[in-house]
């Protein structure tokens, strides 16, 4: 594969009420110069418009679930992010052919997952810039979801060389903080800056394997036969993002005040956990695996 990088695009605003990547690319807009570099373009997208005038998630569907590539040259797909995704689609695309070489999406979170770099594909490129941005931010985590670009359905499956989904929190939908907007601003310049002096051939000096997560399930709040809530994210795991949950350890305490615990077998990491987002579809938290990740190629090994 030729990873050479000549289109770079920022987005922001896939999701309209979280406002960091919305403000951070009208600020590059009026600053273009913070985001140019020699080797390659730059651009800069507002992806979900009327979400982001509305301050909703999304209109109709989320689109950052929208990128299939079967449900792009769907034509009865009619709402309105499948629409966005289509325009996207033709601007940054087409998916099977991108003009974009690869794409950095800015996402918040309600889950206090702190900066969670989020890549797809285990190409050298996008692993090594993940390992780059840890290096300059020991305190972001590695989340890596393998899968086919073709058949991946976010936003940045759009770039040639896929892309990074830098997600930040815990923020509250709608609202602007400092810290958060920060820590993605200067996430977003180490990317930058790592695409241009990989383009000149400067030594990264990169470690081979660094640990992370991966995503494993996610996991549905209990309901009742009428498909209610009837329990919520257990105290002991609240803001326990990417903690340990080993088996018997509280899960969830349903209204009543009592406790469920987590019946498997083995440890498991929980992320998103009691994200405000994924309330539509009832989902109180992922399962992730702890893992190493390498950088020569997308091979990894479960660490418990």
């Amino acid at each position: 594969m030729n990873d050479s990088i000549r289109n770079v695009a920022i987005t922001g605003g896939t999701h309209g009420n979280e406002l960091t990547g919305v403000h951070l690319v009208k600020h590059w807009l009026s600053q273009p110069e913070e985001v140019k570099r020699g080797s390659f373009s730059t651009e800069l997208h507002l992806t979900n418009p009327q979400a982001i005038k509305d301050v909703r998630r999304y209109i109709d569907q989320d689109l950052n679930r929208q990128f299939d590539i079967q449900d792009l040259r769907n034509p009865e797909l009619k709402g309105y992010e499948q629409q966005r995704a289509k325009l996207l689609d033709a601007l940054l695309g087409p998916k099977e052919n991108p003009r974009i070489d690869f794409i950095i999406d800015l996402h918040t979170t309600t889950a206090n997952m702190g900066m969670s770099l989020v890549f797809n594909s285990g190409d050298p490129l996008v692993v090594g810039m993940a390992f780059y941005i840890k290096q300059k931010m020991p305190h972001a985590t590695l989340f890596y979801e393998p899968s086919n670009r073709l058949e991946h359905n976010f936003l940045t499956s759009m770039g040639r060389l896929s892309g990074l989904l830098i997600e930040v929190g815990p923020i509250a939908q709608g609202l602007l903080n400092y810290e958060v907007y920060s820590d993605t601003h200067i996430a977003v310049m180490h990317a930058l800056d790592y695409l241009q002096q990989r383009s000149e051939g400067l030594p990264l000096n990169l470690p081979t394997q660094m640990a992370g997560y991966q995503f494993t399930k996610k996991v549905s709040l209990p309901e009742n036969t009428e498909g209610e809530i009837t329990a919520m994210i257990h105290p002991d795991l609240q803001g326990k993002d990417y903690h340990a949950i080993k088996p018997g350890d509280p899960l969830f305490i349903t209204l009543a005040g009592e406790t469920i615990a987590y019946e498997g077998e083995s440890t498991v990491y929980g992320a998103f956990i009691n994200e405000a987002a994924y309330y539509d579809q009832k989902i109180g938290l992922s399962f992730m695996k702890k893992i190493n990740i390498n950088l020569e190629s997308s091979t990894n090994t479960n660490c418990g």
